[in-house]
């Protein structure tokens, strides 16, 4: 299949910027875009500059109050509420513009799709996942990935697959469209009896005429390559098969990783490099080529997202990085500059090992509860049968 692949981007993404040593800290962008270019994967491709998202945009899924509330946390501080003011959340100059810019981004990958200009967009600033329709949560102002879903079922797209790797639970977006039988929401992440948002049981299957849309894959703690990918291949298939999107929106949080700070699932950045392949595999299959990609979460903020999102883009663009393939040393001198006493990677591998077993519901690994737990819950309102092993 022939791909057409849209990269939004521009330094003025940067901006988004929580402060200080806040986790989600803008230094993992600028790594990642000055590693893709050293090792020749955006050879060519000009960048698409994003605009702010209008206000009807992003009232699609936030509240007049809560911009209102935005846009004046910079000069009237925590009392704003709204989950504004909080150290996940503090407060910085411009943050109404640098969210909207954001969400601006994601807006301008999905118009790339659906005018069919391209049939891949990729926008690394995105993922901003949990913002709810009148709050900040999770470092999260506006959510883009919920705003530009609903952008383009206002234009023109019926049937739309959300796909989180994210070791979080992609709550706001599932919150956004429980109800919407147009969106089915998935995500794979961290047990959330052992991780925040605890949210994303394998019970929350959605409301309504959208009973069955939302999917929980919910991780036991140090799952690693062969039963992360076990679960999402034993899962995501036979759904996508028969929900048979028009588009398939991806969140690719990049803190599954075993080095992240702020989790505990275990997987190496060639596991995640297979996961990307995986996602790529899925929207040609059943998508009809039609990919929106969005970053997400991340804090291993100089060894392993500028790797794992070079992997991203490389796969998004079909110039696939060979895992033994060296770190440029121009990379390695910029990066050292700011990545103080960490000890920087040499290597797109972390020589992680990602063959796995298929699911066929008879074989027992660590993971099996949380996929058993899943298919039961969803397979039955697919009409499809839990234990069946099939793709």
């Amino acid at each position: 299949m022939s791909n057409e692949c849209a990269v939004v981007w521009d330094e003025s993404l940067l901006s988004y910027d929580l402060g200080g040593n806040h986790p989600l800290h803008p230094v993992r962008l600028d790594l990642t875009m000055r590693l893709a270019r050293s090792l020749g994967v955006l050879d060519g491709v000009v960048p698409l500059v994003p605009g702010q998202a209008a206000d009807a945009e992003l009232e699609r899924v936030h509240t007049p109050g809560y911009l209102a509330a935005v846009r004046a946390a910079p000069t009237e501080g925590p009392d704003v509420g709204h989950g504004l003011g909080t150290d996940d959340n503090p407060i910085f100059d411009r943050m109404h513009e640098s969210a909207s810019l954001v969400a601006g981004g994601s807006l301008t990958a999905a118009e790339q799709i659906v005018s069919g200009r391209a049939n891949r967009a990729v926008n690394l600033a995105g993922g901003l996942h949990h913002a709810m329709a009148d709050n900040a949560a999770g470092f999260c102002v506006y959510n883009d990935c919920a705003v530009a879903i609903a952008w383009m079922l206002a234009n023109g797209i019926d049937r739309i697959a959300y796909l989180d790797i994210d070791v979080h639970h992609g709550d706001g977006v599932q919150t956004a469209f429980r109800e919407d039988p147009r969106v089915m929401t998935i995500s794979l992440h961290q047990h959330p009896h052992t991780l925040w948002p605890g949210t994303g049981f394998p019970t929350e299957v959605g409301e309504g005429a959208a009973k069955g849309e939302s999917v929980n894959v919910a991780l036991p703690p140090g799952t690693g390559d062969a039963g992360w990918l076990r679960a999402l291949h034993a899962v995501v298939p036979s759904l996508l098969d028969t929900f048979a999107p028009q588009v398939l929106v991806t969140q690719c949080g990049a803190d599954p990783h075993r080095e992240d700070p702020l989790a505990d699932l275990a997987l190496s950045v060639d596991g995640q490099r297979a996961a990307h392949r995986s996602l790529r595999s899925f929207a040609d299959r059943y998508a009809m080529g039609n990919w929106l990609i969005l970053g997400g979460g991340g804090y291993a903020l100089h060894r392993v997202v500028p790797r794992a999102w070079t992997h991203l883009l490389a796969t998004a663009l079909d110039r696939d990085v060979a895992a033994e393939r060296n770190v440029p040393a121009d990379w390695i001198a910029h990066a050292s500059k700011v990545a103080g006493n960490v000890a920087l990677p040499t290597s797109m591998t972390d020589g992680g090992e990602t063959a796995f077993t298929p699911w066929d519901g008879t074989a027992e690994y660590a993971v099996d509860p949380a996929i058993r737990d899943t298919r039961n819950a969803v397979f039955p309102l697919h009409g499809l049968e839990p234990l069946d092993g099939r793709d």
